[in-house]
């Protein structure tokens, strides 16, 4: 344990700047943008609307208690959705580290250092894992409740200065307090869902002598594509052809883009939400675990835990010649 926790503080220390201060800068320029916006909305005065659902509501004259509490129900359970950029970020930043992550010790020679001291292939490829799938998440969380939080509290003097308070019915709200712990709770189904792209971009990280993002990237691709190209010879004589939609979304989409957070919800899970969930979080949090009882989810995380193994055992006897 006290091996990983050096390790881990080594990536940490490697790659501050993308995980730390490039969701901080991004964090930044939300706060300069939305809340620069809420704050003219304040200071521009005249206006006596706001919006909500998409309708005009007049907010100088007051607000039935009912709208009130609706309003302070929506800021409340969805003010960490002011922070959905930064998890694009995430799965940008972790994409192209899990890229580098064995690539780059082995081109500038480094790893004959790191092999020199007393760890293994497999902790080493372990804490690369644990700080693509935890510790970059985690990272990003605390900086996402930081910045919904202001996003919020700006939100709110904008309102106040309409005419409509409401810090006291927002501060009543569970769901207030709740939501980092929602976010929490993904974090594991981000883990299940995320592991067949880090297994899959760390083992071509261990294994390519160069090129690695055309080799991670354009190799999937470029099997949907002759897959799709033997369907078109193969369908004019026999019926019996390759599932072409299935490959490209349970392999290349799910392959490459399982670092997206929501990745697990379709489009009927989304419909859903919107007409009978709404910005229920914990209704959220249900549907998305529900996904668990797909086969496909578990034979995609058992992959990925493949390809790290290969990893590994690629890091051990892959060199620069």
């Amino acid at each position: 344990m006290k091996t990983m926790k050096w390790l881990l503080r080594r990536e940490f220390w490697e790659h501050k700047g993308a995980f730390f201060w490039t969701p901080v800068a991004v964090a930044a320029a939300m706060l300069l943008l939305v809340g620069g916006g809420f704050m003219y909305a304040l200071a521009a005065g005249g206006h006596d609307t706001i919006q909500f659902n998409g309708h005009s509501v007049v907010a100088i004259q007051g607000l039935p208690p009912g709208l009130r509490a609706k309003l302070a129900y929506a800021a409340a359970s969805g003010y960490l959705g002011l922070a959905a950029p930064l998890f694009v970020v995430l799965a940008v930043v972790v994409f192209f580290y899990c890229l580098a992550a064995l690539h780059d010790d082995r081109r500038d020679r480094s790893i004959l250092f790191w092999k020199s001291l007393p760890l293994s292939d497999r902790d080493t490829v372990l804490s690369k894992v644990l700080t693509a799938l935890v510790v970059a998440p985690l990272i990003t969380i605390a900086i996402g409740v930081v910045t919904g939080l202001a996003l919020l509290v700006l939100g709110m003097i904008s309102v106040a200065g309409k005419g409509v308070n409401l810090f006291g019915l927002v501060l009543q709200e569970p769901n207030l307090y709740l939501g980092p712990l929602y976010l929490l709770a993904f974090l594991p189904l981000y883990i299940i869902y995320a592991l067949p792209t880090v297994g899959w971009l760390l083992m071509v990280s261990s294994w390519a002598r160069s090129k690695v993002f055309l080799w991670a990237v354009c190799t999937p691709l470029v099997v949907a594509m002759l897959l799709k190209w033997f369907n078109l010879i193969v369908g004019h004589v026999s019926n019996s052809v390759i599932d072409v939609n299935w490959f490209y979304y349970e392999v290349v989409v799910r392959g490459l883009a399982g670092l997206v957070p929501g990745i697990w919800l379709s489009h009927s899970d989304i419909e859903v939400i919107n007409q009978q969930y709404g910005l229920d979080p914990g209704a959220l949090l249900g549907l998305s675990y529900s996904t668990l009882a797909y086969p496909s989810t578990w034979i995609a995380a058992a992959v990925g835990a493949a390809m790290i193994y290969a990893a590994m055992r690629l890091r051990r006897w892959r060199d620069e010649g």
